[in-house]
């Protein structure tokens, strides 16, 4: 929590708008015991200092069509902050890169990355990722199946980390 201090009720919205970001002030209020009015200017705080970064449906992208999920691995020519950031400016641009993380070590990114289907997949490694500026290579796996994907943080372990603080 570096640059801010959270009070227990604080803690709570989050918990509770990390699980369901759909509930209504009065709900949220209720869940974390407190009167509306309040629970709204915290959640208005929360939101001005960053904490919360906005609201998202999670959508099934299978249900959707998009039966692809690929994570890439790409490897860059030059590491120079102006090259990666340039990097990372063409993988906002990629409709089908849905997340752009730098890495430590050999790899330099990984994206992943949805499509409807293998073809059009294909297509875009061919096409853009691997003929972009400054990529070495790139590896890819397709995924077969998830275990587990979970937005947010684990508040169990800020919990614990507050009460040691305490």
């Amino acid at each position: 929590m570096p640059g801010h201090k959270l009070d227990p009720i604080d803690r709570k919205i989050l918990r509770e708008l990390q699980e369901d970001g759909r509930m209504t002030n009065v709900e949220l209020a209720r869940r974390v015991g407190i009167s509306a009015p309040p629970c709204l200017r915290r959640v208005r705080t929360l939101e001005e200092s960053g904490l919360i970064r906005g609201y998202h449906a999670d959508v099934n992208a299978r249900a959707l069509g998009f039966e692809v999920q690929v994570f890439a691995m790409v490897g860059l020519h030059s590491q120079a902050e102006v090259d990666l950031s340039a990097f990372e400016a063409k993988c906002r641009s990629w409709p089908l890169v849905r997340e752009c993380h730098m890495l430590n070590g050999e790899i330099d990114f990984i994206l992943k990355c949805v499509a409807p289907d293998l073809s059009t997949f294909q297509t875009f490694l061919t096409e853009q990722l691997t003929a972009a500026p400054n990529v070495a290579s790139v590896k890819t796996s397709l995924v077969i199946r998830g275990a587990k994907d979970m937005p947010g943080v684990p508040f169990s372990i800020l919990e614990a980390r507050a009460a040691a603080e305490d």
